[in-house]
């Protein structure tokens, strides 16, 4: 293990993970402070710092104009991209060619070049379009805003655009889609690196939930949609506090006093996923959690989540993280709760 994986350095505790956030003119004030905010609130068993984050300019310390009616004084320049083991592009209306011809402006580029091969690279909103104009998202899959996804596709044909998704974990880089699925992602990225309870944790400063069902395509507007007078809250509310037991799509809908099809349409519209989907999905996030927290069986694993035997939990767990659950276990247990890398297109479980 490298010192930027999280390594004991002899008499001086861990390492911070360091995270620089290239802040462009241009940068949209929200998504430029989810990282610190998220990153920066992340702490260890004994309270010790997981990550530090550098915010730094292209050109270098100094000004950066916002969209906002405010411009912003950073510390560092480029060089700390190069000293980063992650590095954070949020969103911004002036990065020009990228979002225009599907080019990378030049001193983009230069301060892209600072940065050390096998680093992390993590976009938020539309900052996937710089991360496509260097090359980088060619024949790999990504999200970015549902609203630029269009623009996305035509100027950066080779990347595997999924306009539906909150965020996207291709491993070494990871992009998410508008606005505040960028918390859900450096959430993401706080599991996949730490576990689950350093990532609730900083949830639960942050005032927002560890994880959103569902993708951005319950949020893209639709014409003429159908009035809501009645929603599936109550029947996802009750279905959590029984995953360990059978539930029956006819179940959910008559909690909410609905015919199994209005149900199903209702359902898919708030949740983003069919109910089928939405309770494997939960089952998985239970699994995960037992897996990391408790010395249960898989087999036992499997009945509390759900799955009923350990080969059902096994098929469901290599489909939705790529790994069987002894595995999972074994990265967690063996790097003291540092997470597993995960594909979790629409959220972290």
């Amino acid at each position: 293990m490298t010192e930027s994986e999280g390594g004991d350095r002899p008499g001086r505790g861990p390492v911070p993970h360091r995270v620089a956030v290239l802040a462009l003119d241009g940068v949209i004030p929200f998504e430029l402070g989810i990282p610190q905010r998220i990153f920066g609130r992340a702490r260890g068993p004994a309270g010790e710092r997981l990550y530090t984050v550098a915010t730094c300019g292209a050109a270098g310390p100094g000004p950066v104009r916002t969209n906002a009616d405010f411009s912003i004084l950073v510390e560092h320049g480029p060089e700390a991209l190069a000293a980063a083991d992650t590095v954070v592009v949020p969103a911004s209306y002036e990065i020009g060619s990228a979002f225009e011809d599907g080019t990378l402006p030049p001193g983009i580029a230069a301060a892209l070049a600072r940065v050390r091969p096998g680093t992390r690279l993590v976009s938020i909103c539309t900052g996937s379009f710089v991360l496509a104009a260097a090359g980088l998202l060619d024949g790999r899959p990504a999200t970015t805003h549902w609203s630029s996804a269009d623009r996305f596709q035509r100027l950066y044909p080779r990347v595997r655009v999924d306009p539906n998704v909150l965020f996207v974990d291709d491993g070494d880089i990871l992009t998410s889609a508008g606005v505040a699925a960028g918390i859900d992602l450096c959430l993401h990225i706080v599991r996949r690196d730490h576990g689950t309870a350093a990532a609730v944790e900083v949830a639960r400063q942050t005032v927002v939930p560890p994880f959103r069902d569902g993708g951005q395509a319950q949020y893209i507007e639709r014409p003429l949609p159908e009035p809501r007078r009645a929603t599936t809250a109550a029947a996802r509310a009750w279905a959590l506090t029984r995953l360990h037991k059978p539930v029956t799509l006819r179940e959910m809908a008559e909690r909410e006093a609905m015919s199994v099809r209005t149900f199903t349409r209702r359902f898919r519209e708030e949740a983003g996923i069919s109910p089928g989907q939405w309770l494997v999905r939960q089952r998985v996030e239970r699994a995960r959690q037992l897996l990391e927290s408790t010395d249960l069986t898989v087999d036992q694993v499997a009945r509390e989540a759900g799955f009923g035997t350990a080969q059902s939990l096994r098929q469901h767990l290599q489909a939705a993280l790529g790994v069987a659950p002894t595995a999972y276990r074994r990265t967690f247990r063996a790097r003291t709760g540092t997470g597993v890398r995960t594909g979790a297109p629409a959220g972290p479980g």
